[in-house]
């Protein structure tokens, strides 16, 4: 169990650790002009879409860790908070990051997977650029938010096993 929330506490702290890196350029960026920023916003996808897979991970193994975690006590308690955390993370990722995503790769070349990819929950976006970026930098900040709260839970839950012993 403790090699679990070991592997749990890891996928976690990857995902937060994404929406952080966003997060932290935010001042920098805001400086940018439109051709500067959009061209920035290409570097994301790649490294960014693989990673995004640890916040997939990290939900189902907080899932997991729940289910194993008796019902009575601070661990329980704290397990369920860290997973209510990430997944209102990756829920602002789908209804507020990703609608924004299509307007940035929309005049970009991308593999069929990422087209395929890029395609889900697809909403017309329009509007001013910097609006747009306002937008999705903004949810990136929450991103990091809830993903931090999420460590910090499942951190906290974590220090009941060492009592344990």
């Amino acid at each position: 169990m403790r090699a679990f929330m070991i592997v749990t506490l890891l996928l976690v702290a990857i995902a937060m650790a994404l929406s952080l890196a966003h997060a932290l350029e935010l001042p920098g960026k805001l400086r940018l002009k439109e051709a500067t920023y959009k061209s920035v916003q290409e570097i994301y996808y790649p490294g960014f879409t693989i990673g995004g897979f640890a916040e997939i991970g990290g939900i189902i193994a907080l899932a997991i860790l729940l289910y194993l975690t008796p019902y009575a006590g601070g661990r329980f308690w704290w397990t369920l908070a860290a997973l209510v955390f990430l997944v209102a993370e990756h829920a602002t990722y789908w209804l507020v990051t990703h609608p924004v995503n299509n307007f940035w790769v929309q005049d970009v070349a991308v593999s069929k997977p990422a087209a395929t990819f890029f395609s889900m929950l697809r909403r017309k976006q329009s509007g001013d650029w910097k609006d747009l970026r306002d937008v999705w930098e903004a949810s990136h900040v929450a991103r990091a938010v809830l993903a931090m709260l999420s460590l910090i839970s499942i951190a906290v839950a974590a220090t009941f096993y060492a009592g344990s012993e």
